[in-house]
């Protein structure tokens, strides 16, 4: 038997020595692997209700109390949030010098301009009920505090449930029935309110509409070939539901907001070249190259026309509302975007009516490490605001005596003065604004994503230089060259 030299011993051993600790040792990748499925949460199997209600039931209040007797925590779960407050808590933004809060409870946009005031129609999507004015045009009917307020159905009810005015259920709604078919939400059940927002289908968002409760995987390769329901992005714990939409918010902690990184990697390509870029561009930017790819979504719409007899269509003009432009299959727009905002309207700020009035401004730049290239959908509106004072005004458009009824914009703006406390001099016009919508939904399958000629091209859909560089990056350099 032949033996080895005793240098090869050696030399086997010194090794031993320096690589097996570097085997141990060695620093393990941060880099998640991108496994998606591992990152699903798993849904418990559900128990028919129908059966164990029992009812009747007179009122939407007296099933959430039955509700309550086997699930006492749930209400006051959903009351600490803001899908139940429609308002941020205080904090300080620039130009205010006491704390303010922002939502849709006491701020506005450039659809339907407000909520506040407007409840008979607006809380038709509130996950309250009840929720109505007083009798002498003050807040204060609606009590945040009682548990039977909230509206369990609208979230649960699979079958035979919609709402009606103030919140409550409509009249031809058999409560019995809704609460019998009670189950875990799907998209359908989101889509109540977050497809049908600001007035219709697709109307708000653009990419969010009814396409998605049975679309195909070329409409979202997530809810249609992976049949993904929104709580698998939208973790739900305790009713406390992950993803805070940041139109209403100036700033939303990360841990709050859903992301593509919860399942995928931070570099999840074959291609490194690729892998390059989700350093400075957003997945959504590449994975949702258009929106509203079924049913059109509103991109304008023009208040001063309304109130004229020419015949409603609801695609170009209603009497009550005026002018409207909507399209399918849009272009989104492109901007820097680290999850915040720079600018959100308060109500109140004064504007400059010459120049378009930012409802909403996306936070970052090209110099923000945090930031990507990110897209939105820019809504355009023109709107009322106070020729005097140079602020918005929030007309009350629903209920007794407003615009929608009399089409008197005096009368409209005087009643918000009494309901909401915001000043009308007597004098208004119409100014544009702008506000814009993350695209984040609609995720096309990996073959439809955005090549390299879509972007990097004469012809393409980024305009370099707005987005601060020098020019296209593949000729003038990345993002931190260009500063």
């Amino acid at each position: 038997m032949n033996k080895k030299p005793y240098w090869v011993l050696g030399l086997i051993g010194i090794l031993a020595v320096i690589i097996v600790p570097l085997i141990i040792f060695w620093p393990k990748s941060t880099e998640k692997a991108d496994d998606p499925w591992a990152a699903v949460p798993e849904h418990p199997i559900h128990t028919s209700h129908a059966d164990i209600i029992k009812g009747p039931f007179e009122t939407g209040q007296e099933v959430t109390k039955n509700c309550l007797t086997c699930h006492p925590d749930a209400a006051k779960d959903i009351m600490m949030t803001t899908h139940w407050t429609w308002e941020s808590k205080p904090f300080v933004v620039p130009g205010r010098d006491v704390p303010v809060t922002i939502g849709k409870a006491n701020q506005i946009n450039n659809f339907c301009i407000s909520a506040q005031g407007n409840q008979k129609s607006c809380m038709a999507c509130h996950i309250g009920q009840g929720w109505q004015e007083t009798t002498d045009g003050q807040e204060g009917a609606f009590d945040f505090s009682k548990t039977e307020n909230v509206d369990c159905l609208i979230c649960h009810a699979s079958s035979g449930y919609t709402k009606g005015t103030f919140g409550n259920p409509a009249d031809t709604v058999d409560l019995l029935a809704a609460a019998k078919s009670v189950a875990a939400p799907n998209r359908a059940m989101c889509g109540k309110c977050h497809f049908d927002g600001g007035g219709g289908n697709g109307v708000k968002h653009g990419d969010l509409d009814e396409s998605l409760i049975f679309p195909s995987e070329n409409v979202d390769v997530h809810m249609g070939k992976n049949n993904l329901n929104c709580t698998d992005c939208h973790v739900a714990e305790n009713h406390v539901i992950k993803g805070r939409l940041v139109v209403d918010n100036y700033y939303i902690e990360p841990q709050e907001q859903v992301s593509c990184q919860q399942c995928h990697a931070e570099k999840p390509h074959d291609d490194e070249r690729v892998n390059l870029h989700t350093e400075s561009v957003a997945c959504q930017t590449c994975h949702v190259p258009a929106i509203a790819l079924k049913d059109p979504t509103k991109l304008s719409w023009d208040w001063s026309t309304s109130g004229q007899d020419l015949g409603d269509d609801h695609f170009t003009y209603l009497k009550i509302k005026g002018n409207f432009v909507y399209d399918k299959n849009v272009q989104p727009t492109y901007l820097w975007f680290n999850g915040n905002l720079d600018y959100r309207y308060i109500l109140g700020d004064t504007i400059d009516p010459t120049q378009p009035t930012y409802i909403n401004k996306p936070s970052g730049s090209i110099v923000d490490e945090k930031a990507k290239i990110f897209p939105f959908k820019l809504h355009i509106a023109k709107q009322p605001y106070d020729t005097t004072y140079n602020y918005l005004l929030a007309p009350i458009t629903s209920g007794l005596n407003g615009y929608w009824t009399t089409f008197d914009w005096n009368n409209a703006f005087e009643l918000a003065q009494q309901r909401m406390g915001l000043k009308y001099s007597g004098n208004y016009g119409f100014t544009e604004t702008y506000m814009y919508w993350p695209s984040t939904h609609m995720v096309q399958p990996k073959e439809n994503a955005l090549q390299c000629a879509e972007c990097h091209s004469d012809n393409g859909r980024m305009d370099w230089k707005a987005l601060g560089y020098s020019g296209d990056p593949i000729n003038y350099g990345g993002r931190f060259d260009n500063k």
